[in-house]
Parts: C-alpha cells; structure tokens; sequence
C-alpha cells in the first residue's frame, strides 16, 4: 500500500463556530457533533479564535482507492504505529484516509511503516 507525504504542517483544533474557517484552503477537515466541533487545517489557516489547538502534525495520505468493504486498513497502520509508540490522529474522507502524526515522530513513523512493507511518497 502507498502512502503519500502532504507537504504541510496542520494544526488539530476545537472551534466554537465555524465563520472564520477558510474553505478555500487545500485540507480542511470539519466534524461536527452535540458535544464539540473539530477542525484540523493547515496551521497557517488556524482561525483566530479557537477554543484550543494542538498544532505540529504531518499527515500520509492512503494513496490506493479505498473500498468500504476494505477491513483494517486502519487498524494496521495505527497498530504498526503504537508499537513504536507512536499516537495518532486519523482524518476520513468519502474516498481515502490521512493519517496524522506529530512532527517529533514522523520521520520514525515513515520509517516504521517503510520497514513493514509499505511504500512512502
């Protein structure tokens, strides 16, 4: 399985609203829920008013398609993770996932995933 480097620093939040959110940047992930709304973007387009933020994320892109049917992609990609003790913050979209990894770990975690058979971009 490939996996893709985005070439960005992002930066996971907790917004109030989403009115100072730019929509027009490349990555943008929202949810929403009763209990929170949570915004990871690029961290030069972290709004100016967030409720609190971790920034100092690199993300992989899962570059093969991915069918609902698939089973455990994730799962073996953040177990191969927590075994080199590395945590993780995964973003899903219709068509793929990203896999976040803070900027300290990340190289450790190409390599992790380089060693156990996956091919890094």
């Amino acid at each position: 399985m490939k996996l893709k480097v985005i070439d960005c620093e992002f930066n996971v939040c907790k917004v109030d609203n989403i009115e100072q959110i730019d929509f027009s940047q490349e990555f943008v992930f929202l949810s929403k829920t009763s209990d929170e709304i949570s915004l990871v973007c690029e961290i030069n387009a972290t709004p100016s008013d967030v409720i609190s933020s971790e920034p100092g994320w690199k993300a992989l892109k899962i570059t093969d398609s991915l069918d609902f049917n698939l089973v455990g992609v994730i799962a073996r990609i953040s177990g191969i993770l927590a075994k080199a003790g590395i945590s993780i913050f995964v973003v899903s979209t219709y068509n793929t996932d990203y896999v976040l990894i803070k900027n300290e770990n990340f190289e450790r975690g190409t390599q992790a995933l380089s060693n156990s058979g996956y091919i890094i971009e």
